[in-house]
């Protein structure tokens, strides 16, 4: 049984009596001593907090990576392992940054994830992730607000990373850290309407040099702003308690990163035949049907003479509808097949999902009824009917395609399918895919049209008509057979004009869209049309080496014979030696996603020279590209990839060293230096 013992405990009247009976002296003696031992204790306990605790600690630590929280700045750090090689700081905006570490909360018992609450802020948790492919590994950030009036908002750091990815913008830039923009939603949208917002093409994607990726969730209601050289930041719509959920995924580096990216759902080639076919834009007459198809006849017989006469002759908008309204009758009432209108050449005619108020097609669609279903429309009130969301296009009131309707999308493919039909077109194009109706009325959108949702499901809706469509705009359809047709640039030397050119090609392919059509040589921006033949000539070195060669303005329009001679030299050589090369590597971007067009880090992944180069790309693995983009110029420095491999110049048979610059490497305005990888 237990020994019992003395306690040594004082007897408090023992205690109390000695107490009173000391001397006042004593008294203050001991009231000081105690008052010293408490400022002594805080004093340790504030000299503990700030030199014994570390400034980081770490909250979820992988096999191959971990998490820490910074506690100066109140940021998360991403760290491989086992050196702790930094790969991303993100700066957390919703919560106090001078708080301590947070200890480890509810989720203590899991040691795959990392749980902790600010409380009457938000909550955070982190997650590791099944790994999307061997050798990378991911990670869950899932913020939840705590009240309606907190703004969830991360900020990734450009400090010593290079950023690839997200939406396309005007004046394209690659890496993005360059770029500037504004708080405003992540939706696709048209450039010459808004040139501040962002551009037709995006992904909730971004990339990043250190070998890390940034996903966001589709259903996360996102606002992104791009601060030049500082941070790109993701946040939430305030005042709507949503919460801010994305993924990082870790690999070795940058190039790893890309091939590890998820794979999309089964990819599908548009029709390959486009790719040799270069296209004319027809920019004749277009006040009626029959001055129209004098206009095509003329442009027909014009590059027949000048030996351009294989291709696509693409009407406009304006030009389809005013042919469409002669020529689209009912099939009863035809008593034969209308006569191909560009003949040896092809067609491509053009089409929108909006309708004009005035217009006969929207007049059509209002009998029966109809009208409610086959158009947008705002929320009604209840026991209100349905009024269409009117908008504005091409400057004219319009009513744009509900594309949740079923029997509204029947209608409008089944009529593209009888205009294609009635005009002899191969091709179609579908302008004004890119963005929300709703969201730029401030108009509440309906759930199934929240974010780009409009464009995945129209894409998706219009890849039915065949793999000879082309659309203005991509989000999420990367793996359908379309072609997407790349933005207006400006008919000049800057970034929104020639050298935007190749960041929008690395841009494009980086996310997946390898079939686009760019601009027409020379740009096309607001009706432009190139002056400048150094400038013409420039923008053809270029395009020779894209999937489609566009022209809006003839070559014997704005230049000389010289210039005319070498449109047809460089047509030919993207027949015979650039197609050739982009039917390979479709094959390696159906079966492993991985982009046709390449930048320099693809075979120099670790090399901070390759991260930040933009005039320059690669096509698959073997051939590179270094054209001039700066006015007046005939000699450039040129980076060749890939430490160990030897590079042969086309134009002189040289050969040199991959990891190395060429320094002022001479291209005449006859020239583009293009070189192949011999080993």
């Amino acid at each position: 049984m237990p020994v019992s013992r003395h306690t040594g405990q004082i007897p408090e009247s023992t205690w109390t009596l000695t107490f009173r009976e000391m001397t006042e002296p004593w008294k203050g003696a001991v009231g000081c001593l105690g008052v010293a031992v408490f400022f002594a204790m805080t004093i340790g306990i504030i000299s503990w907090q700030a030199v014994e605790q570390p400034p980081e600690e770490w909250v979820l630590r992988g096999r191959d990576a971990g998490m820490l929280w910074e506690r100066g700045r109140g940021a998360l750090l991403l760290r491989a392992l086992p050196a702790g090689r930094p790969v991303l700081a993100i700066a957390v905006g919703s919560v106090p940054a001078t708080e301590p570490p947070p200890p480890r909360d509810r989720c203590w018992h899991d040691g795959r994830q990392f749980c902790y609450s600010w409380e009457e802020d938000a909550e955070l948790r982190l997650a590791l992730e099944p790994p999307a492919a061997p050798g990378t590994e991911c990670y869950s950030v899932r913020w939840t607000p705590l009240r309606t009036d907190v703004t969830l908002k991360d900020c990734f750091s450009m400090a010593n990373v290079s950023w690839y990815g997200g939406p396309s913008i005007r004046a394209q830039r690659w890496p993005l850290n360059g770029a500037e923009s504004p708080a405003q939603p992540l939706v696709s949208g048209d450039l010459s309407a808004n040139p501040n917002g962002f551009g037709p093409l995006l992904e909730r994607y971004f990339l990043g040099s250190t070998g890390v990726t940034v996903t966001v969730a589709p259903d996360v209601s996102l606002f992104l702003s791009l601060e030049s050289h500082q941070q790109f930041c993701l946040e939430t719509p305030a005042g709507r308690a949503e919460p801010l959920h994305y993924q990082l995924c870790v690999s070795a580096d940058v190039a790893a990163a890309r091939r590890h990216t998820a794979s999309a759902p089964a990819r599908t080639l548009p029709d390959t035949a486009l790719l040799g076919s270069p296209i004319w834009r027809y920019h004749g007459p277009e006040g009626s049907a029959a001055k129209i198809k004098r206009g095509l006849r003329s442009l027909v017989r014009r590059l027949k003479r000048h030996r351009l006469q294989e291709g696509v002759v693409a009407l406009g908008e304006r030009g389809t509808a005013v042919l469409a309204a002669a020529d689209l009758v009912p099939s009863g009432r035809r008593k034969r097949q209308a006569p191909a209108l560009v003949e040896p050449l092809e067609l491509s005619i053009t089409l929108s999902p909006y309708a004009g108020v005035a217009s006969p097609l929207f007049q059509r669609s209002l009998r029966g009824g109809e009208a409610a279903g086959y158009w947008l429309s705002r929320q009604p009130r209840p026991g209100a009917s349905s009024i269409p969301l009117l908008t504005t296009w091409k400057g004219q009131l319009c009513a744009r395609l509900n594309v949740t309707s079923e029997a509204a999308l029947g209608w409008y493919l089944a009529r593209a399918r009888r205009l294609r039909q009635a005009l002899g077109a191969t091709y179609m194009a579908f302008e004004g895919v890119e963005g929300n109706s709703f969201l730029e009325q401030d108009v509440p959108a309906p759930a199934e049209l929240e974010g780009d949702r409009y464009t995945e499901v129209l894409a998706a809706a219009l890849a039915t008509l065949g793999n000879g469509t082309i659309v203005s705009a991509g989000s999420r359809s990367s793996h359908l057979p379309l072609f997407v047709q790349m933005s207006p640039l400006r008919s000049d030397w800057s970034h929104a004009g020639l050298k935007g050119l190749i960041p929008s090609v690395l841009h494009y392919s980086l996310l997946g869209y390898n079939f686009f059509i760019p601009d027409a040589v020379g740009g096309s921006e607001a009706g432009a049309t190139p002056e400048d033949p150094e400038l013409f000539v420039r923008w053809l070195q270029i395009v020779t080496f894209l999937p489609v060669m566009a022209f809006g303005t003839p070559p014997w329009l704005c230049c000389d014979t010289w210039v005319l001679n070498l449109t047809r030299q460089c047509i030919q050589r993207h027949r015979d030696f650039v197609v050739p090369l982009l039917l390979k590597y479709s094959e390696e971007w159906q079966s492993l996603g991985y982009p046709i067009f390449r930048p320099a880090w693809w075979l120099s992944p670790t090399d901070p020279v390759a991260f930040t180069i933009e005039d320059e790309f690669l096509i698959g693995d073997e051939v590179l590209v270094a054209p001039i983009t700066e006015k007046g110029q005939t000699w450039r420095d040129i980076y060749l990839p890939g430490e160990g491999h030897l590079w042969l110049d086309t134009n002189t048979a040289r050969v040199f060293d991959g990891g190395t610059t060429l320094r002022n490497y001479s291209a005449s305005l006859a020239e583009v230096p293009v070189f192949v990888k011999t080993s």
